[in-house]
């Protein structure tokens, strides 16, 4: 072979072997990483769904599941922990089969995203999981909008990735924090569980969410990753289906709906109210002290979520307008022949019917099941203070 021919055979042979070459020294370290977004299933913790990272070595066959989203149930403390923004959630890991198993055993299905990364970014990813596992890292206190099971593998991802990661836009429009809980609570028909969520979460959770933030919930998170790149690749390779779920929506029922319940019963009550029967009275008049005393209570909570905890989102919380705490000592002067108490209740009416008139101008969207609470604690107050003597 002459000289020309071997500067053409090298040439070639750079040309054709170098790529080669440069893939399998990318896909040398034999490592799949990817994330698994799990469907909502029936119990309320399981409603929004979840998210866990993957990390699958094809060549030892370790295929091991990492979780962002455990706690211990057992602790003594669980509920003054949890109820005071206080509880400690924790990293766990678990075989990939078992995960499978339990999730099929829970009805919900599972998607997989297989990421696109270099061996560097999955040995990162590798060493940060490890680093977070250790005891003195492992736990966190959680947050369910801002620190969540969801969000903690959003932010692995780009302190793994050496290039910038271009997260996508899924949200065509402006969307509230509230209103994206508030569609996985109505698609399984938790109204009673959107009631209470909406009487503790304060206006902050009115605020918009922005496309970086709508991640929290692991169903936008897995539709970021799809239109999201890092560097010049798509951030995701592939995506398949792994469990198809068997846990559907529920079905809804408008008879247990809190609005329509709570609107029966004002009526109801608007209905006794006129009823000359001493026993009914008696017992509209126990009614009243239960009905205020609950609303102080009510106001309470509100109150302690607020300033109490560390529960950022309870914070600013206008259900105090109706909720007041000081009805907790008020229901019991609700027939009582005091001056003041008449101008107590006269008060509290007019108030909460101006609430009602600027409803939707209160600077939080306020549960709409809360208008018939509202309406009879006014016309119980005003038939207290217009009754005959």
């Amino acid at each position: 072979m002459n000289d020309i021919s071997k500067i053409v055979f090298i040439f070639f042979a750079a040309l054709f072997f170098s790529p080669a070459k440069t893939l399998a020294q990318q896909d040398s370290c034999n490592l799949q990483v990817s994330l698994l977004t799990v469907t909502p299933g029936e119990e309320l913790y399981s409603t929004f769904g979840h998210s866990a990272i993957r990390i699958h070595d094809t060549v030892t066959n370790q295929d091991i599941v990492y979780n962002y989203g455990t706690f211990n149930f057992d602790d003594p403390d669980f509920y003054t922990k949890f109820v005071r923004g206080k509880l400690l959630y924790y990293l766990s890991s678990d075989d990939y089969q078992s995960f499978l198993a339990e999730t099929r055993e829970e009805q919900r299905g599972i998607t997989e995203q297989i990421l696109n990364l270099t061996c560097e970014e999955k040995q990162n990813i590798i060493m940060l999981l490890e680093t977070n596992m250790m005891a003195q890292n492992r736990f966190y206190k959680y947050d369910f909008l801002f620190d969540n099971c969801t969000t903690r593998l959003r932010d692995l991802v780009e302190k793994a990735s050496d290039s910038t990661v271009h997260f996508g836009k899924v949200l065509q429009s402006k969307t509230s924090f509230r209103n994206l809980i508030h569609v996985y609570l109505n698609y399984n028909d938790k109204q009673w569980s959107k009631l209470g969520i909406d009487i503790l979460l304060g206006s902050r959770t009115d605020a918009v969410a922005n496309p970086y933030q709508v991640m929290f919930l692991p169903d936008y998170l897995m539709k970021t990753f799809d239109s999201s790149s890092i560097g010049s690749m798509p951030l995701v390779s592939e995506k398949h289906t792994l469990i198809r779920p068997t846990y559907g929506q529920q079905t809804k029922n408008n008879l247990t709906h809190p609005l329509f319940l709570f609107s029966c019963l004002f009526v109801i009550i608007a209905f006794l109210s006129f009823s000359k029967s001493k026993s009914i009275q008696k017992i509209l008049s126990s009614f009243d002290g239960f009905l205020f005393f609950l609303t102080g209570l009510l106001g309470i909570l509100v109150l302690f979520m607020w300033l109490g905890t560390d529960h950022i989102m309870c914070r600013d919380n206008y259900n105090l307008l109706w909720a007041w705490p000081t009805n907790v000592v008020a229901a019991f002067y609700i027939h009582s022949k005091k001056s003041w108490a008449k101008k107590y209740f006269l008060f509290y009416s007019i108030f909460n019917i101006l609430l009602i008139v600027f409803w939707k101008k209160v600077p939080q969207d306020l549960n709409i099941s809360l208008i018939p609470i509202i309406a009879i604690l006014i016309f119980r107050s005003l038939i207290f203070i217009f009754r005959k003597k």
